[in-house]
């Protein structure tokens, strides 16, 4: 740019600056195209901002191939004037996947730790789920559009369980799936710094992080956004690409 328009690259900085343009910034999106997409959004967001009396709603996912990783050599610990430090390579010992259900007025989160995900895994979870709740209440699970929630085996697990309803997000929205936040707390917290040399070590950390979440972190889950917003805000986006 500085040699197109015939001056010094601090001269385009300082523009770049004065205009709050970040060139080497990047963000990345995907724009749903679910047919079904305004009405997934005002069901999803309707019970996140005035969740129905008498129920309980959980927003439900798999965080699946969670690797056991073991570092090569011990870490170098945090030292006045020096952060701490790791091998950049390290020695895998297997993968867990995990089952979560949050519960959006309470904050807890109902999990399962498995060695597979398949419909049976997930089944097996939602039985999990069950036996956990007050069986007063109905049971209103937000879920995304993976095959596995939508088996034979699960629709008819369903039907004999009439308390339970599931409200799918739209495709490629899984922002709008709350117990995505929380997934990342634990990757952040427990899962990116972790040392593990073995499965059961992994699944052990989980499950710790499941119990303390719970017993000192949890919160109701505040959704602040209308659906008439977001549904705007993604219209914009689609006439902004296709221009």
């Amino acid at each position: 740019m500085a040699e197109y328009a015939q001056i010094s690259t601090w001269q385009v900085r300082q523009i770049w600056d004065a205009a709050d343009l970040k060139p080497h910034r990047l963000k990345t999106f995907k724009i749903s195209n679910d047919p079904e997409f305004a009405e997934k959004v005002v069901d999803v967001v309707g019970l996140y901002m005035d969740p129905p009396s008498n129920a309980i709603v959980l927003s439900v996912d798999e965080k699946t191939q969670i690797q056991a990783l073991d570092r090569t050599q011990p870490g170098l610990p945090l030292s006045e004037g020096r952060i701490a430090s790791r091998t950049h390579d390290y020695k895998r010992h297997g993968t867990a996947s995990l089952y979560a259900a949050f519960n959006i007025l309470s904050g807890e989160v109902i999990a399962k730790v498995t060695d597979r995900h398949r419909a049976k895994e997930f089944i097996d979870f939602l039985k999990q789920i069950d036996k956990s709740t007050p069986k007063n209440l109905d049971l209103h699970i937000i879920l995304d559009n993976l095959s596995a929630h939508k088996t034979v085996d699960v629709i008819q697990w369903l039907e004999k369980h009439p308390r339970i309803h599931f409200h799918f997000t739209p495709t490629s929205a899984s922002w709008l799936n709350a117990v995505e936040g929380w997934f990342a707390q634990l990757e952040r917290r427990a899962l990116y710094r972790g040392i593990f040399t073995s499965v059961k070590d992994l699944k052990d950390e989980i499950n710790r992080y499941v119990k303390v979440h719970n017993k000192y972190s949890a919160k109701p889950f505040r959704w602040t956004k209308s659906a008439e917003k977001i549904i705007a805000s993604v219209n914009r986006a689609k006439n902004a690409s296709s221009n």
